[in-house]
């Protein structure tokens, strides 16, 4: 097994996104605008209470991905599909041709997305690929770290989660002066996103919490090593399978060349291929004055 370095390090802050949210933005920023196979990583915070979140919008070509960390997230589609997930469950969804759904979120919720690939855009829109409360996501533990498997493989425990895109997605937990070597299939992009306390990858110094840590391909596992002889500390580690295909991304529209992109958001505007609904439908959760 080789040890995967350390190549670039992004600390996220908070912005304003949607209404009344607050968005820190890991993957989609400036410095790190696309990482094949993942387009955006959010970190994202509203209150039920005053209606922040992010109300009725449309979406065609990717895959997302919702991890409730605390509070209560209710989810609407125009398809008819409405939910909740609540801290500690998790929501793969494939847009497909075209969606307009809400998302009015609780406390803290991150928010995955996944490059298209250019065959999930025939697609009818499909709701959930898999939807499971906290109690159905397996896990793990071993000496003082322990391991939530949404996707992929840790500690020979396995997801019961298919991606269209091979991925891999952990939530770890170390106590202080633990570390375990995670395997990572070699080619794969993979980055943490530290969630709390403070977290060493086995080269250079300690890296604090809402830090993007990208690693180089040159390996097949990723070291996760917390410093600390008093604190705990949690990270995500999420790796996937390179598509390699151009991408046009512009607002909620994500495809392979300039022309696909226009015709998405003319289909939206025409409701038209995927988007027939969405001149009629609004939304219960994110129409509240």
């Amino acid at each position: 097994m080789i040890r995967r370095s350390v190549e670039q390090v992004i600390l996220s802050k908070w912005q304003n996104e949607g209404r009344g949210a607050r968005v820190r933005r890991s993957i989609g920023r400036p410095e790190l605008r696309n990482l094949d196979p993942f387009l955006m990583l959010d970190e994202f915070e509203g209150s039920g209470e005053d209606g922040a979140g992010f109300p009725d919008h449309p979406h065609r070509g990717f895959e997302t991905v919702s991890y409730l960390l605390e509070g209560e997230f209710h989810h609407e589609d125009f398809a008819g599909h409405k939910g909740i997930i609540r801290a500690g469950d998790v929501q793969w969804m494939t847009a497909g041709k075209g969606i307009v759904h809400s998302e009015m979120p609780g406390i803290c919720v991150l928010v995955l997305i996944l490059c298209n690939n250019y065959e999930i855009c025939k697609l009818d829109y499909i709701d959930c690929q898999m939807e499971l409360c906290a109690a159905e996501i397996p896990s793990a533990a071993m000496n003082g770290v322990s391991v939530k498997i949404l996707a992929g493989e840790s500690m020979d425990v396995k997801s019961p989660v298919f991606t269209r895109t091979p991925s891999l997605y952990l939530d770890f937990s170390l106590e202080p002066d633990s570390q375990y070597a995670q395997a990572v299939p070699a080619g794969w992009t993979a980055f943490a996103y530290i969630l709390e306390g403070e977290m060493n990858f086995g080269s250079g110094g300690s890296i604090g919490a809402h830090h993007t840590v990208v690693f180089g391909r040159d390996g097949d596992q990723v070291l996760l090593s917390n410093p600390s002889s008093h604190n705990s500390s949690r990270l995500v580690l999420i790796a996937g399978q390179p598509i390699g295909e151009a991408i046009k991304q512009h607002g909620p529209f994500v495809m392979n060349t300039e022309e696909e992109l226009q015709q998405a958001f003319r289909d939206y505007q025409l409701g038209i291929n995927g988007f027939e609904k969405a001149k009629t439908w609004k939304s219960v959760e994110g129409n509240r004055s």
